[in-house]
């Protein structure tokens, strides 16, 4: 920076002129007239992160009960869709078979499958996940959660029980979104 020209005296006078009557301020700070903000419950706040977390991550408070079918659409799949499904019409293109998995285990390889299969355009597949014979619990743990993983994921259009055939009450045909060209997938969106 060029240093400044002192000004001459009509500028000087000019200036003062301009100016008027003002005085120097004492400091250069200035004190804000702002409220504060209306204070916040943080047990509210908890509860709330805690209620949306569970409602992303946990189970469906109506889990499966013991005779129900596990089955699915989205609003818009066409009626002859489902039924092709639901009579196993569709060719399977992968399966995932979750015995033995803990449930959380379940969890992550159902996400992860999914996602695989979405990468690899796939349309139909089967996820077996037993009947829950062995299970210590009074419902079967992953078949009694597995419709609301399932139900929760936009690239899920339907899922119905298999054919007999195919692993019948222990396990899901699943129908897929189609991936359009350019898409990317879940797992590749930028957050």
């Amino acid at each position: 920076m060029k240093p400044e020209k002192p000004l001459g005296d009509d500028e000087a006078e000019l200036f003062r002129e301009a100016v008027g009557d003002v005085r120097p301020l004492a400091h250069d700070r200035v004190e804000p007239h702002l409220d504060p903000p209306p204070p916040r419950a943080r047990s509210r706040r908890l509860d709330e992160a805690e209620v949306l977390h569970e409602s992303l991550h946990g189970d469906f408070p109506d889990e499966l009960q013991p005779g129900e079918e596990l089955f699915y659409a989205r609003p818009g799949v066409q009626h002859n869709v489902i039924r092709k499904l639901r009579r196993g019409q569709y060719a399977l293109q992968a399966e995932l078979d979750l015995h033995g998995l803990t449930v959380d285990e379940a969890r992550r390889e159902v996400a992860r499958f999914v996602a695989d299969c979405l990468d690899r355009n796939l349309r139909c597949v089967r996820v077996i996940h037993g009947k829950g014979m062995r299970s210590r619990e009074a419902a079967p743990p992953i078949k009694s959660r597995i419709g609301g993983w399932l139900a929760r994921r936009d690239d899920v259009l339907a899922f119905a029980p298999a054919r007999r055939a195919d692993g019948g009450s222990g396990a899901l045909y699943l129908l897929l979104r189609k991936r359009r060209p350019g898409q990317q997938s879940p797992d590749q969106v930028q957050r």
